[in-house]
């Protein structure tokens, strides 16, 4: 039995006018509302490193320099162009994707990487120390685990972001803080019984080397 996904095209339930008057200010809240679809899908996209760098930013710039010129239904309909075809190049990259085997992540920010850091740490101190019961690592430990033999130190907000994100790559890790710790550090606590199941993962490095989005405005 097949399931009929799309969506009714309910515009025809309007009265047949040949004028539908609209005032300005509600046409241009729908134009940032669609921009700021817009600027999501491509964070998506860059994020999962779909389209990535120069290649996205001239997209974006395409896309910007076309919203400058004509009115606000064209430029509805240019914003929705655009969408269309990073839609169409995330449906591909889902196509794409392996369905069996590790679960591949694709590291496109340093937070990524620290956390994969965090997750690989946890996994050889397993296998070291099998007989232990439970396993923690607190934020100071983490930065000293970053910062490695004469690395940047990392700032106390980005490690535990990276332990938080550590702690959705591997379920059975619990990031909280310590407890009647005046300070609430953070750590990252298991049972080694549950830790027995790592994650396998395959990735690539595509360090992002700007904190900067590409996104378009109007």
């Amino acid at each position: 039995m097949s399931i009929d996904t799309n969506l009714a095209e309910s515009i025809y339930a309007f009265p047949v006018s040949p004028t539908l008057e609209i005032p300005l200010s509600e046409m241009e809240h729908v134009l940032r509302e669609a921009i700021d679809f817009f600027n999501q899908v491509t964070a998506i996209v860059e994020e999962s490193g779909i389209i990535r760098g120069r290649e996205l930013a001239r997209f974006t710039a395409r896309a910007s320099e076309g919203l400058k010129v004509g009115s606000i239904p064209e430029k509805l309909m240019l914003v929705f162009a655009y969408l269309k075809q990073l839609l169409a190049k995330l449906r591909d990259a889902l196509k794409a994707r392996p369905k069996e085997g590790g679960k591949i992540v694709q590291v496109c920010s340093k937070i990524q990487a620290r956390a994969l850091q965090i997750v690989e740490y946890l996994k050889v101190t397993v296998q070291e120390g099998p007989h232990r019961k439970e396993i923690a690592l607190d934020s100071q430990q983490a930065r000293m685990l970053f910062s490695g033999a004469g690395g940047e130190p990392v700032s106390r907000k980005e490690t535990i972001r990276a332990m938080r994100r550590a702690e959705a790559l591997w379920p059975a890790l619990r990031c909280s803080h310590r407890p009647n710790d005046g300070r609430q550090t953070t750590r990252l606590t298991a049972k080694v019984e549950d830790l027995q199941d790592a994650p396998d993962f395959a990735y690539c490095s595509t360090w992002q080397r700007s904190g900067r989005r590409a996104a378009i405005s109007f």
